[in-house]
């Protein structure tokens, strides 16, 4: 039986005031795409609005835990920061957990 290393999964969510919903995925997509494109460890950042609701759900997918702390400590994350308090209503605890592949 072989193990594989699980990626490290971050699930952080936003409720968004309604009104300023495009002005938060603007920033959210510009931390997405250069966390994919720019972080070697970072394999996967998804933007997610849950239906019907002005909701943001990220769904991130790095290599281990210490391609997310080499994360917070990029420039498109401080401009993320500085710039969603206001977008905002409040923020849900941000959640951990690890990928695991199912194989039949």
């Amino acid at each position: 039986m072989s193990t594989t290393k699980a990626s490290f999964v971050v699930i952080a969510e936003f409720d968004v005031q309604p009104a300023r919903l495009d002005a938060f995925l603007a920033l959210a997509r510009d931390d997405a795409a250069h966390s994919v494109a720019d972080e070697p460890g970072c394999r996967q950042f998804e933007v997610i609005v849950l239906e019907g609701t002005s909701t943001v759900v990220f769904y991130e997918v790095y290599d281990d835990r210490a391609a997310f702390d080499a994360h917070l400590e990029t420039p498109h994350l401080a401009r993320f920061r500085d710039g969603f308090g206001v977008l905002v209503t409040g923020e849900q605890r941000v959640r951990f957990g690890a990928l695991r592949t199912c194989a039949a």
